[in-house]
């Protein structure tokens, strides 16, 4: 009965700290913080562009990883394009801009 319960309480830590682990973020994928973090940029980011009369942000596909925002997407000009990273660049927690915006 001994044996049984101190192999039942190790079991349970095992489990304990695989859960915990999962969570924890790599070189390649987030952790739940950061996935958070990241989902609150790319909708600050949405919003700054929707802001811009200027810009048809409906076209405009924005992504978010560990602060890094990808813009990708069709716009009508050059101008059009350095003003969707302009506007993101402003945005608070934005580390860099990767601009896939393609020209039409």
């Amino acid at each position: 009965m001994k044996l049984f319960k101190m192999l039942s309480g190790m079991i349970a830590a095992a489990v304990v700290a695989l859960s915990i682990t999962a969570c924890a973020p790599t070189a390649t994928q987030e952790g739940t913080g950061g996935y958070i973090d990241d989902t609150v940029i790319t909708t600050k980011v949405k919003a700054e562009l929707l802001h811009d009369q200027s810009l048809k942000s409906t076209a405009i596909s924005v992504e978010t990883f560990k602060g890094r925002v990808q813009l990708s997407g069709f716009i009508s000009s050059p101008q059009m394009a350095n003003r969707a990273v302009e506007i993101t660049r402003g945005v608070a927690g934005v580390k860099s801009v990767v601009n896939n915006l393609q020209i039409k």
